[in-house]
């Protein structure tokens, strides 16, 4: 028997018991599709996370204050104490202390209810510079930014986020409108564009962007200090090289030996991110994996229903010259024939998850040529190698027993 007839045969067997062998790939149908769907769970978690990363600008340090500490003894977490200044992000702009640097955008960030009209909502306020815009990584969607001249002159102006925007200004354009921040009136010069991410706990959308010094009147604040320093190197390759700089030029700004700051990069906050991201999966995967451990028990069971029930028909074929060889291929082939087709249709319902499931539970699916392309090659190699006991269980069977059985 060449392979062409092996495999008309394996189909037709197939075939004579439809339900049967629907049930045997039913298992391999579900573990695929979870692994396929477990895999894209993974991969989208992680390209959201990068993201948002990317959302907070290109190439970027960000540079927070150490923690403090009360008169009692009671030490805060990190970013509670004010070692950060002004003065130091001018020290870090320098081109001559610190090359690698392209530019830096320090912040100050509050919370600030703002009024127009009879509308009013609350929103973080963010007090910054020109450079915050390119150093963030931010676009306008209509207006302008602030200016040199607006900074310098503590200018009552400020730029809204489009969440914001829209809840001040249900009808119209916000820009050149008036809005009162905390009891003081400015003008909007610009909205910026969305950005579709969240840090800290709040809508990076949902912001009131105005001159460092205006939000530090805004506030009350009578120092200097900032919340954070966003610095961001002149490419990928420099990255190091800048981080090494801005952490010597602190340093010795603030004459300590143990930094009172911290320096955390995009790749850093993206690998512990991954790290978790890349467990959840694993732990999912196993979970996969278990289904379709037991889709290839069901394909030996099936396969040895199937060697039991042709006893007689394997001894026929032996008695007319088959060889054990022969015997052999025949079930492997059925067996092959139902994991293949078991892992298309896991692979199918796996790819109309990967659509349906972002609309339900509101996380992306990316999916993956690799993981679909192995899951095919996992599911036939299932097929395969739980066939192999019973085909040669069945190969073992003497011409003279096989037709003597009941």
């Amino acid at each position: 028997m060449n392979w062409r007839d092996t495999f008309r045969s394996g189909l037709e067997a197939i075939r004579t018991h439809r339900l049967r062998s629907g049930l045997t790939m039913l298992g391999i149908v579900i573990g695929i599709s979870s692994v396929i769907l477990t895999v894209g769970l993974g991969l989208g978690a992680q390209d959201e996370v990068r993201r948002q990363i990317d959302a907070l600008g290109s190439n970027l340090l960000i540079v927070s204050p150490g923690s403090s500490t009360s008169v009692e003894g009671v030490r805060g977490g990190f970013g509670s104490a004010s070692t950060l200044t002004v003065a130091d992000a001018d020290a870090l702009a320098d081109e001559s202390v610190a090359p690698d640097v392209a530019a830096v955008a320090p912040v100050t960030t509050s919370s600030a209810t703002l009024t127009a009209g009879t509308t009013n909502w609350t929103s973080s306020v963010v007090g910054t510079t020109q450079s915050w815009l390119s150093v963030r990584n931010r676009e306008l969607l209509t207006g302008r930014f602030l200016t040199a001249a607006e900074i310098t002159g503590d200018a009552d102006v400020v730029v809204l986020g489009t969440d914001t925007a829209a809840e001040l200004f249900s009808f119209g354009g916000a820009v050149g409108q008036r809005v009162i921040v905390a009891g003081r009136p400015m003008t909007v010069v610009g909205v910026l564009a969305s950005t579709g991410a969240s840090s800290g706990g709040g809508s990076d959308d949902d912001l009131a962007v105005l001159p460092i010094g205006t939000a530090a009147e805004v506030t009350g604040s009578v120092t200097e200090s900032v919340s954070t320093i966003y610095v961001q190197a002149g490419s990928e390759d420099t990255l190091s090289a800048a981080h090494q700089e801005v952490d010597a030029l602190l340093r010795n700004l603030h004459g300590v030996a143990d930094a009172d700051f911290s320096i955390a990069s995009q790749e850093s906050l993206l690998e512990t991110a991954n790290a978790t991201n890349r467990t959840l999966t694993i732990l999912l995967g196993g979970v996969a994996a278990i289904s379709l451990l037991v889709g290839g028990i069901g394909v030996m069971n099936i396969m040895l229903v199937a060697v039991t029930e042709r006893i007689r028909e394997i001894g026929l074929r032996k008695a007319l010259g088959a060889t054990p060889a022969a015997i052999r291929r025949q079930f492997l082939v059925e067996a092959g024939v139902l994991g293949a087709c078991g892992g298309l249709l896991g692979v199918a319902l796996g790819v109309l998850g990967a659509f349906v499931l972002p609309d339900l539970i509101d996380q992306p699916v990316s999916l993956s040529v690799l993981a679909i392309g192995a899951a095919i090659g996992v599911s036939l190699a299932i097929g395969l190698g739980f066939g192999v006991y019973p085909a040669s269980r069945a190969a073992r069977l003497t011409p003279i027993d096989a037709l003597r059985s009941e």
